[in-house]
């Protein structure tokens, strides 16, 4: 365990535009597209996100997903490690904690405790208003999200 984490099993997000997320969600798993070529799926914890969400997705027009995910519940490790920032993105992120959760392998449906939407306010990004159940996002019982 890293110093000054009290425990791994606090929830981490993973932030992902939602045509990718239906994409690339298949056999009740998750699985990025980036993942074959970096090995890891990139989270953030909570005081992370909507930095990571301004630096990288600024310019998304599509709905952004935020996954609330518990590590306990993957079979794959996290790891929590100084950023890996990709080229060309914003900086604001790596002033909002010194690690970010990394997950070796893809992000189990069960893990998922909830999904949310982060919408663009006039300086960024916004927290969701609700988690609502994965099984209720991909059941198509989405409306009180604003979807």
């Amino acid at each position: 365990m890293i110093a000054g984490m009290k425990s791994i099993e606090r929830m981490i997000y993973h932030i992902v535009p939602e045509k990718e997320y239906r994409q690339r969600s298949a056999d009740d798993r998750y699985v990025p597209a980036h993942f074959d070529e970096i090995g890891f799926v990139h989270c953030a914890l909570e005081t992370s996100v909507l930095p990571v969400a301004d630096d990288y997705y600024a310019n998304v027009e599509n709905n952004l997903l935020l996954l609330q995910i518990d590590p306990a519940k993957l079979q794959s490790t996290t790891k929590y490690e100084a950023a890996a920032p990709e080229k060309g993105a914003g900086t604001r992120h790596l002033d909002s904690s010194p690690v970010f959760p990394h997950v070796y392998g893809p992000i189990e449906n069960s893990a998922v405790a909830g999904i949310g939407v982060l919408r663009q306010g006039k300086n960024g990004y916004v927290w969701p208003q609700e988690f609502i159940p994965l099984a209720e996002y991909l059941n198509g019982n989405r409306n009180h999200m604003g979807m």
